[in-house]
This record gives C-alpha cells, sequence and structure tokens, in this order.
C-alpha cells in the first residue's frame, strides 16, 4: 500500500473529534502522505497523531480569526478546497463531512472517499439548524436559506467527483443514497478500545459523557433519573449545561468536562451508560462496551449498528424521560443477565487495526480495478 502517491484531503483540522481520529488512523497507513484541509489550527491538533504533519492549507488559513473562527468562512469552503492542486498524485483520499470531497482530480486519477454524512444542515436537519440558529426570520434568514440552497447545488454536483464512497455506518449509507443517489462500501470508524479494561467492579450509578448540545438530548436524561431517583453522573459541557442543571435532581451529579483518564475509570465502573442522540454511529456507546457497561440507548440510527439489544444494551423508542425511565425499570429488572465480557467482545468489532485492515482491502481492490480499466465495484 506504501507504493501509493497518496493525497489526504480532510475539511478542517480546527478540532480533535471523530472524522479527525479517521484521518489519523488512515495517516497511519499512509505516512509520508501529506493532508490538505482548508483551515489549520496546529495547536488544536497537539498531543494527537495529527501532530506535525505536513499539512497544506487553502487561502482562508490567511483570513482573519479562521483558526477559531472558521465557521464564519463556511460559504467561501467550497471554492476553497476547489485551490488544492492535485495532480502529482495518484490516489485522493478524502475524509468527508462536509466540502472535502469537492477536490477536483484528473480521469486517472482515483479518488475515494470516507463519509460521516452528507451536510446534515444542509439536508436532513436544514429546518431543525434553522431554528436552533435563529436563521428563521427576516432578512438574514432568506440570506441563510439562500445560502444553504447554494451549498445543495454544489454538494449534489460535487458529489459525482468521487469515484468510491465509503461511510462509517449502514444509517449513513441510506442517506447518501437519498441525497446523491450512489452505493458506499460500509466500513466502521476506529475506536481506541485498548484504552479500557472490562474487569473492573461495576459500582450502583449510571453515566452518561456527552457534549451538552439540543440533540444529544442530556437534559431529558437528566430528568428521567431525577424521576427514577437513581444516582446518575453526567459528564460534559456545552450551550445547553443550564437546562441539563434545571432539569437535574439531587441524584444527578453533573461534573463538567472531565479527562480522559476519568472517563475511563467511570465508564469501567459504573451500571450502565445511557446515550439519547440519533447519531450516525456514535464512538461512545462504543467506549462504554469496550469497558464492560451495558448501554441504554435511544433505538435509531448508529446505535442499532454498534450495540447488540438484550445482550449489550437495550433499546428505548422514543427520545423522551417517559422512555428512558422504561428503558431503566426495564434494565433495572434484567441486569444479571449483561455480561461485560460480552460488552468488550462486541466493541472490538470497531478496534483502530480492524478499520485500518478493511481500508486497506478495499483501497486495494479499488486500485487494481481502476488499474485495469474495469468499472469500480460497488456495493
Amino acid at each position: 500500500i506504501s507504493r501509493f502517491n497518496v493525497a489526504l484531503v480532510h475539511e478542517w483540522l480546527t478540532s480533535y473529534a471523530g472524522s479527525e481520529k479517521v484521518l489519523e488512523a488512515v495517516c497511519e497507513l499512509f505516512p509520508q502522505a501529506p493532508i490538505h484541509s482548508v483551515i489549520h489550527n496546529p495547536a488544536a491538533m497537539e498531543g494527537t497523531g495529527l501532530a506535525g504533519r505536513e499539512v497544506i492549507t487553502s487561502f482562508l488559513q490567511r483570513m482573519p480569526l479562521s483558526r477559531r473562527k472558521w465557521n464564519l468562512y463556511l460559504p467561501l469552503m467550497p471554492l476553497a478546497i476547489e485551490q488544492f492542486d492535485l495532480n502529482a498524485y495518484d490516489l485522493v483520499l478524502s475524509c468527508n463531512h462536509a466540502v472535502a470531497k469537492g477536490v477536483l482530480t484528473r480521469a486517472d486519477q482515483l479518488h475515494i472517499s470516507y463519509h460521516c454524512t452528507p451536510i446534515r444542515y444542509a439536508w436532513d436537519l436544514y429546518q431543525p439548524y434553522l431554528q436552533q440558529s435563529g436563521l428563521h426570520r427576516k432578512l438574514r434568514g432568506w440570506l441563510a436559506r439562500w445560502f444553504l440552497h447554494r451549498i445543495r447545488q454544489w454538494d449534489v454536483n460535487a458529489a459525482n467527483r468521487v469515484d468510491v464512497y465509503v461511510c462509517l455506518s449502514h444509517y449513513v449509507a441510506q442517506r447518501i443514497w437519498k441525497t446523491y443517489r450512489r452505493k458506499s462500501f460500509v466500513i466502521y470508524p476506529p475506536v481506541d478500545v485498548d484504552r479500557f479494561r472490562a474487569d473492573q467492579k461495576r459500582e450502583p450509578f449510571y453515566l452518561t459523557v456527552s457534549r451538552m448540545t439540543p440533540y444529544k438530548k442530556m437534559d431529558v436524561i437528566a430528568a428521567a433519573f431525577t424521576e427514577l431517583d437513581l444516582p446518575l453522573v453526567i459528564i460534559g459541557d456545552g450551550p445547553e449545561r443550564k437546562k441539563v442543571e434545571r432539569a437535574a435532581g439531587r441524584n444527578v451529579t453533573i461534573l463538567g468536562k472531565q479527562s480522559d483518564a476519568v472517563v475511563a475509570e467511570l465508564l469501567q465502573q459504573c451500571r450502565a451508560f445511557v446515550f439519547a442522540a440519533d447519531e450516525d454511529f456514535g464512538i461512545a456507546p462504543v467506549e462504554a462496551q469496550a469497558a464492560g457497561a451495558p448501554v441504554i440507548a435511544f433505538g435509531k440510527g448508529g446505535a442499532t449498528e454498534t450495540i447488540l439489544n438484550g445482550k449489550t444494551g437495550l433499546f428505548f423508542s422514543e427520545q423522551s424521560a417517559a422512555g428512558i425511565v422504561d428503558a431503566v425499570k426495564r434494565f433495572e429488572s434484567e441486569r444479571d443477565t449483561f455480561d461485560s465480557a460480552a460488552c468488550r467482545e462486541n466493541a472490538m468489532r470497531f478496534a483502530r487495526d480492524v478499520f485500518q485492515r478493511d481500508y486497506r482491502k478495499l483501497i486495494e481492490e479499488q486500485w487494481q480495478r481502476f488499474q485495469a480499466g474495469e468499472p469500480l465495484r460497488e456495493p
């Protein structure tokens, strides 16, 4: 695989989250490949596998406040991504959740795009995004609608530039088909399962870890446990913290943001992990299972692919306090049937080396077909 002359493409390197962890794992396969990113904040990459990597940036890097206020430049990012000169490369690997797939390549270059999701605020979360961001009224609302309309037009056009789609869940594959009418290979993203142990004594408290934003439903979890009067520990911070605090009773402990070591320790001790978001994949439930904790989760989205209902967790059918209360009561009556070893065994399906093995194999297969002039295989 090292024989390929490879360019890596990412949207913006301004924080270390799920898509950056995918990029980090891909970088290990191609240690000499430069990363093309419209904006790069080196300070945000310190202490990660992306620190010190060669990063080629766009003209947006020189714009005022771009490293901290990158979202101000979203309207210019389609233009910025198209300015990268990739003529020297045979293989282009993009990691996309917004504009990375839009790079321009020649007919004799293979472009494989790992898709975290189509642009959610322009497609399936369009109306909620306008409401929650306050962009649904007056002139500002019409400007936002016009911009998102143009983004959708560009996005569909750019989607045709990709030769092979890979995505992180079957849930996202459905969205890609709906949005672009393209089929996708599913390769689950890498999760650092090796930093957890599953042999620790379980303690009688529940745990949830998340950024406090509306779709995470952290306030709903807090309200449910206040009604249940069972001990809940919440780790995380964000714009909805006040709302979460108002919903939390005396049995709910809010720790705010904590270190990875503290998170790992509590995951290894909690009775169960609670997860109420509708996620494309959801790394936190996999980490919980790697630590031996069963997961009580909203039964939609990526959670249905990472949790074995009745074996490594339980699902609830609606994102409401009543739905969570019912699921926790079911779990309490059945908790002796859940095994920490089974949870960890399930989580190992999402280990970093599994991702790298499957991604490497897909690249090899598609490259051989591409070089032979055969049609590229779809799932």
